[in-house]
């Protein structure tokens, strides 16, 4: 029997939401568990998975418009289901037949997309619009590909489309992004031959990319945390080198590849337990404390900085941490993330030590408590018993939320996690 298909809550009280693609087209089959709409969230992009086999009679929206959550997006069938009639059954389920037009938006981060309401109408299905190439030549793409590539920089006349009828879909935009920068065509960079533009104006050219709901989430947040939340810092350096031939050994003998990064999160975790008063977030009623661990570890992709969260760490051992570890940061730059992966947690480690920054300071991702700057690991001199050597140290710097944590409660738990680091035999115990 036929149903409708509504916006899902994909993020907590979240209103509306990016109806990105339709992986599956009009009456192909798909089963249980197939992804069979793209959405995006200000943090991620999500795929909603099919409930049960079947097979989309009629997709409600097209790809790119900004829906209310419970909206509904397409109409599903059962598997082999045939409706001779889609416009009287949609009125029969609710949803009109005549389409009432909504009014243009610009989308955040995308090109002009239409917001619709939660009584939705019935819309033909997107199709490909046309761009004309410098030769002329009709040039069509995918509201998904156009947005992808208005974000990117890159003009839809510089792609080839591997699509259907050489249609542009969303991997021609990524392969392009992903050329050597010369490949882009920035043409507005450098004047053309016989321009009459000064040298002092062909310098200050300049292009302008538009901001992403990731973008745009990322700077609410970081805005909404240096104001909201009194930051104090600590610094502490640790000397690593036990740390490092702990890690050497463990590698010639593990099955996953465990990396200094994945150690600190594992000795955070450890110096939560020992200092428990590190272990809250601050509520408008209530300082909330925790019993599990959960770390968040923040992650560069091409989207922007995400914070998947690494739960009950406090009971992982370093190798499970390791593969949780590589399995969330693998699925970050692929855009692969849930939701509900995303929230939580009251400290993120953010380590910059592998592109040789040796120390900075990090704005708290609320509603943490706490973010741990991970530096790199140089060799200094180091004084030992009035003699100086040459060490391998780390710097590190805990960014804290003066509201539900002290100054001592902070001190005590970078004490405790700068032991862990030099003493390293006790982050496996």
């Amino acid at each position: 029997m036929a149903r409708l298909l509504r916006m899902p809550e994909v993020a907590a009280n979240a209103v509306e939401a990016v109806l990105c693609e339709w992986p599956i087209s009009e009456n192909t089959p798909f089963r249980s568990k197939d992804a069979i709409a793209t959405v995006e969230t200000e943090k991620a992009v999500v795929d909603v998975p099919a409930d049960a086999d079947g097979v989309i009679l009629k997709t409600l929206v097209p790809a790119g418009a900004v829906v209310e959550v419970g909206a509904p997006i397409a109409l599903l069938g059962e598997p082999g289901e045939v409706v001779e009639d889609l416009a009287a059954l949609l009125v029969e389920l609710g949803v009109s037949s005549a389409p009432e037009q909504s009014t243009p938006v610009p989308a955040p981060g995308g090109p002009t997309a239409s917001r619709l309401p939660a009584a939705v109408v019935a819309d033909p299905p997107a199709t490909p619009l046309a761009t004309v190439g410098a030769t002329g030549v009709r040039i069509f793409s995918s509201p998904l590909a156009r947005r992808l590539a208005r974000e990117a920089g890159l003009s839809i006349a510089d792609l080839k489309g591997s699509g259907p009828g050489g249609r542009i879909v969303r991997r021609d935009v990524e392969q392009m992004a992903q050329a050597p920068p010369m490949s882009h065509h920035h043409r507005a960079m450098a004047p053309q031959s016989g321009s009459s533009v000064p040298p002092s104006a062909a310098a200050a050219a300049y292009v302008d990319i538009p901001h992403t709901r990731m973008r745009r989430a990322i700077a609410a947040r970081l805005s909404e945390s240096t104001r909201d939340a009194p930051h104090f810092l600590l610094r502490g350096t640790a000397r690593v080198d036990k740390l490092l031939k702990l890690r050497a050994r463990l590698n010639d003998c593990a099955a996953v590849s465990v990396s200094v990064n994945d150690l600190v999160v594992t000795a955070a975790a450890r110096a939560h337990v020992l200092v428990p008063a590190m272990n809250v977030i601050w509520t408008p009623d209530a300082v909330r404390s925790f019993g599990a661990v959960d770390i968040s570890v923040a992650v560069a992709t091409d989207r922007g900085l995400v914070t998947p969260v690494l739960r009950g760490v406090e009971k992982m051992t370093l190798s499970a941490v390791a593969a949780a570890s590589r399995d969330l940061v693998d699925r970050a730059r692929s855009g692969q993330l849930q939701q509900g992966e995303l929230e939580g947690g009251t400290l993120t480690v953010t380590n910059l030590g592998m592109f040789g920054t040796e120390d900075f300071a990090a704005i708290i991702n609320p509603p943490q408590s706490a973010i741990l700057a991970v530096g790199a690991a140089l060799e200094k001199p180091v004084a030992t018993k009035g003699r100086l050597r040459v060490g391998t140290v780390m710097s590190f710097t805990l960014s804290v939320d003066h509201r539900p944590i002290d100054g001592a409660a902070a001190a005590q738990w970078m004490a405790a996690f700068i032991s862990l680091l030099q003493e390293p035999v006790r982050i496996l115990l």
